[in-house]
């Protein structure tokens, strides 16, 4: 099979890109480096190369000197590899819902000359695996004019969605490397503490949406004692493992998929990605499925676990920048805090330390100028720091004020009373 495939050098696989061309590349631990940094060396020769992407590993040559000056970057979120570049105008940002991102790409708002991924080698059939990254490189694959394809031994193939014919990619460059790999870090105390406030609101039989960080994985950590459990979720990692050797993690009370754990995309240890492959009871799906609000909400008892940045005395929730300096993206946090509001007996939570590591309350009277709005006020429902749980859906924004402050770092308790009792005549 192998012989009759469209094998090609990296170098020549890249030489496809002209200038002013769009190009996609596939993210997370499915991120083709190989091929990203061919490109990138080519910079002498390209102008005004498009990229677009979500959440890629690896050094993103791409948005360094002087390599910005052939290629730039629309992403659409962004991770700590390109957060300098995107904040110091070599790259740049588009809010946009995980959700909504593929229609980029089908409604053909962005048009994509090539996409570069990294996929299995193909089975008997001829169907090659997008591994654990299904998120929108399926639709970016389905639109690209041009698919360039790392074939490699070392991808798991998963089961859903995320299957591409080989007939489909036009050049293939075989490598033979392990894919991106992200260590758990142990919880701190903080977090520990958080993840058994949040663990308490979680009931039997709920379907978990977990978001990424140390605080989603406390909260498995102190789910052993659950039962029926189920996930639904944009993404997950290493600590579903112990859960779902422990029985804890069924799905069976699941409407959609029911049995399945379901995602778009996964980040974690090899242990992660050999339990994944070739297993029937994990399904990738692409974003629009697996973000759908429609979908996410005919699960039972849907419990959302984000996290934020900063969240004002009203409650609008900034997740995704620190003031004007974009730190991650809006991502999924609405797509599955409005799913789980809607879900029958669901519960949007978002979860976070009381204080920055610099001590600075993370609980403020209004949002830093030029900081997004990531979560309305209107969408959030629980709040939960180390010093406990408030649930702000239906309260005046006098109440929520004070829920707020209960829970907030006691050295900051008594400023943000004042900030109160200014702003809302307390």
């Amino acid at each position: 099979m192998m012989s009759q495939l469209k094998i090609v050098t990296v170098e020549e696989a890249v030489s496809i890109v002209k200038s002013n061309d769009r190009v996609f590349f596939q993210g997370a631990a499915m991120t083709p480096n190989l091929l990203i940094d061919a490109l990138s060396e080519r910079y002498l020769e390209l102008n005004n190369v498009q990229i677009i992407q979500i959440h890629t590993h690896g050094i993103a040559k791409y948005t360094h000197y002087p390599y910005c000056e052939s290629f730039r970057l629309n992403s659409c979120f962004v991770g700590e590899n390109v957060r300098a570049g995107v904040d110091t105008n070599t790259g740049d940002y588009i809010p946009i819902f995980l959700s909504e991102i593929h229609w980029l790409f089908r409604r053909n708002i962005f048009p994509l000359d090539v996409a570069f991924i990294q996929v299995s080698p193909p089975d008997v059939h001829g169907y090659c695996s997008l591994g654990v990254s299904v998120d929108i490189t399926l639709p970016a694959v389905q639109n690209a004019k041009t698919v360039i394809a790392l074939i490699n031994p070392q991808v798991p193939r998963t089961h859903g969605d995320g299957i591409i014919h080989v007939s489909h990619i036009n050049y293939m460059v075989e490598v033979n490397t392990p894919i991106h790999i992200s260590k758990l870090e142990k919880p701190t105390i903080i977090e520990t503490t958080i993840g058994r406030h949040v663990a308490e609101l979680v009931e039997d039989g709920a379907t978990l949406q977990m978001g990424i960080g140390n605080i989603p994985n406390a909260v498995l950590n102190n789910l052993n004692n659950h039962r029926r459990l189920g996930i639904h979720t944009e993404m997950f990692s290493d600590g579903i493992l112990p859960l779902v050797e422990q029985g804890v993690i069924t799905g069976e009370e699941k409407e959609i998929k029911r049995g399945k754990i379901v995602a778009c995309f996964a980040m974690g240890t090899q242990k992660l990605y050999d339990f994944i492959d070739d297993n029937p009871i994990v399904h990738f799906k692409e974003a629009s499925y697996t973000n759908d609000t429609a979908i996410i909400r005919q699960n039972p008892k849907v419990t959302a676990i984000n996290s934020a940045i900063e969240i004002d005395l009203t409650g609008q929730v900034c997740a995704d920048s620190i003031g004007p300096y974009q730190y991650s993206g809006v991502g999924g946090q609405m797509d599955f805090i409005r799913g789980a509001s809607l879900s029958k007996n669901g519960k949007p939570i978002i979860a976070m330390p009381s204080i920055t590591t610099k001590g600075i309350s993370k609980i403020t009277p209004f949002l830093k100028q030029g900081a997004s709005v990531t979560t309305t006020r209107a969408h959030v429902h629980y709040v939960v720091t180390e010093y406990g749980v408030v649930n702000l859906f239906g309260k005046s924004l006098e109440a929520r004020a004070k829920a707020l402050i209960a829970i907030a770092h006691p050295e900051h308790r008594e400023s943000l009373e004042r900030s109160a009792k200014e702003r809302f005549n307390i």
